[in-house]
């Protein structure tokens, strides 16, 4: 590679970076601008900051790996995204939650939900789950990125990993979440850019879509006996109904992560940054665009980079890098494309796993100074002590995630994506969906859900959940055994379709025996919800 183009593109990509990060610092006046930007967010910006959260290195280099060994269902992911991810989760959920939020004069996610349900314990314990099982993700997310600088421009990858958690580190700290939705929409625009661009290319080096597609088709007797073995039918087809591989597609991937996106705290909070539903309305068609272009050009070039590796090389995707599928989508970038290319797809990477990392850093920083010693410290401190105390909380986690990135195994980017979304779900979801659709909830129904998803989902992980039960051990040093249920399907069967209902039970049942919940606070909480047009700061 030209080392002196290299440099001349990180650089002025950085100053950018440096730029939009001081712009924002110098926008920050209040506690209230560093955790939710004022509350007056341009539609644009926050679709895209959307959008470049939640698609990161897990889903361009963990999910791209996971479609080069399993083929195009993952590509059923990508529609869920659109559907759920943004559609519902804007029109639905993120309308009631403007107007909720702002009703209760939120800050985060959590303080939402205690504010919401008029109790301190489930905003110091939400922000302590939040805090405790967000660095596993911020972790696959760096490690996403610094494979890619690994794999393309030789750097080791504990420096990249320390290189990206700098930069990141800095404009979080000072921009606060002012500095993460600018960068994002930045971030964001790269990375459309890039994709398109390799989408397009992908397929005229294969001889077009149909050509592309056929090809892939026909290689079925190469298809890993690992994946035929589990119920498998080809990279172009949807494995078979009921089997091992199918509840793993589908319980773990579609609907875990399809579905768990509703309750991640780092998107739910970028609700409460607009100041009326009309940016909300503006943003759903940017957000679809983002979200329909990046992790379906991630699917379908990590499925195809099988045609082209077994072309020229004779091997399939999962051969040639050794069996670590978080190195496929790099190597099949590296080797396949044009070196220019390989540099703005370089900065996509980059900007793909800055914006999410810098997003779960905010995230975990506004849990540890707002969540967790906001509901204990002393009222009568200053706002600027929150923030202080949230700036130690991003230094923190990124510490964390650093240490994890280093102690995590290889192939464990996807996993760690959808462990991360499924523990949230199990925790939030029903608990979040209740708090907006439903007055009747009660404080202990709450605190009855919150404590069930997590503690179902943490025993299903370590206990039943095959993939995890394994990978942790704790199962086989206690009881002998990898996991308790052995017997299909059981260890296939994902933490959230068993978490989740339990939760939603749990929150039912026990709101339905216990004291209703205090009539002021209800109508503190709901007093905007139904004024459509509400322009409420």
């Amino acid at each position: 590679m030209n080392v002196m183009i290299l440099t001349i593109v990180f650089i002025i990509y950085i100053f950018s970076l440096v730029l939009v990060g001081y712009y924002a610092y110098k926008k920050n006046d209040s506690s209230e601008d560093f955790m939710i930007a004022g509350k007056d967010t341009h539609p644009f910006i926050m679709a895209m900051s959307y959008g470049a959260t939640f698609i990161s290195t897990a889903a361009i280099v963990g999910f791209g790996g996971v479609a080069s060994e399993y083929g195009m269902s993952v590509l059923w992911l990508a529609f869920l995204n659109i559907i759920i991810g943004v559609f519902i989760a804007f029109v639905f959920l993120g309308k009631r939650t403007r107007r909720m939020g702002h009703a209760l004069d939120s800050l985060t996610f959590p303080e939402f939900l205690g504010k919401r349900f008029d109790s301190k314990f489930i905003h110091y314990v939400s922000g302590l789950i939040i805090f405790c099982a967000m660095p596993i993700y911020a972790a696959v997310v760096l490690i996403g990125a610094a494979r890619f600088l690994e794999s393309s421009l030789l750097i080791d990858f504990s420096i990249a990993l320390l290189i990206l958690s700098i930069i990141i580190t800095f404009y979080v700290l000072f921009g606060g979440i002012r500095g993460v939705m600018y960068t994002d929409a930045l971030q964001g625009s790269i990375m459309v850019v890039a994709m398109v661009f390799l989408l397009v290319f992908v397929y005229w080096l294969l001889g077009g879509v149909e050509t592309a597609n056929t090809a892939l088709t026909n290689m079925v007797h190469l298809y890993p006996a690992s994946a035929t073995a589990t119920g498998g039918t080809g990279w172009t087809a949807f494995p078979e109904f009921g089997s091992p591989f199918w509840w793993s597609l589908v319980s773990s991937t579609l609907v875990g992560v399809g579905i768990g996106v509703l309750a991640q705290p780092s998107l739910i909070v970028r609700f409460l940054t607009v100041k009326s539903d009309k940016e909300l309305n503006r943003s759903v068609l940017i957000g679809g665009i983002f979200i329909a272009i990046m992790p379906t050009t991630a699917y379908i070039a990590g499925s195809l980079s099988n045609v082209y590796f077994f072309d020229k090389l004779g091997k399939i995707a999962i051969d040639v890098v050794g069996g670590n599928i978080d190195k496929v989508i790099p190597t099949f970038i590296t080797m396949a494309l044009p070196e220019w290319f390989v540099y703005i797809f370089l900065l996509s990477l980059i900007a793909a796993a800055m914006s999410t990392i810098s997003s779960q850093l905010h995230t975990q920083g506004t849990s540890f100074g707002v969540d967790i010693y906001g509901t204990i410290r002393n009222k009568s401190k200053q706002k600027i002590d929150q923030v202080t105390i949230t700036r130690i909380g991003i230094l923190i986690a990124i510490i964390l995630a650093l240490v994890m990135a280093f102690l995590l195994p290889g192939s464990v980017i996807a996993l760690g994506t959808s462990l991360f979304f499924e523990v949230c779900s199990a925790a939030f979801l029903p608990v979040f969906l209740g708090a907006l659709y439903w007055k009747g909830i009660t404080k202990l129904g709450a605190i009855a859900g919150i404590l069930s998803g997590t503690f179902v989902s943490l025993f299903w992980l370590a206990f039943v959940f095959k993939k995890t039960a394994v990978g942790l051990g704790i199962c086989k040093m206690i009881f002998g055994v990898e996991t308790l249920l052995p017997a299909a399907p059981w260890p296939f069967i994902d933490v959230m379709l068993i978490a989740v209902p339990i939760s939603a039970l749990f929150t039912i049942i026990v709101s339905l025996l216990t004291k209703p919940p205090a009539q002021e606070v209800i109508d503190k909480a709901f007093s905007d919800i139904d004024n459509k047009g509400s322009e409420a700061q």
